[in-house]
């Protein structure tokens, strides 16, 4: 089990059930016309996927330089969930 957790594989297990709930969302929204935007959904699902990466590369034992990538994304995935969240003034 330490294995597991030590190596990362653990995180892509986590990724995996992160993409598999993007897909159903996304059917979901196909199907019956409800559930988050596709746009809205990807703002919250990119900020997760890419600490998750980072998570990933600092078990991985990867250079610091794939963290800082990857966390600098997650702040990039964030502000964007956030700027569509955001409550526009004047409209």
């Amino acid at each position: 089990m330490a294995e597991l957790f030590a190596s990362g594989r653990s995180v892509d297990a986590v990724i995996a059930l992160l993409a598999l709930e993007a897909l159903l969302l996304l059917a979901l929204r196909a199907r019956r016309g409800v559930g988050p935007a596709p746009a809205d959904l990807l703002g919250s699902l990119a900020a997760g996927l890419f600490l998750l990466l980072a998570l990933r590369a600092a078990l991985a034992g990867a250079a610091w330089t794939w963290i800082a990538a990857s966390l600098l994304a997650a702040l990039a995935a964030h502000l964007y969930d956030l700027r569509r969240r955001w409550p526009r003034s004047g409209r």
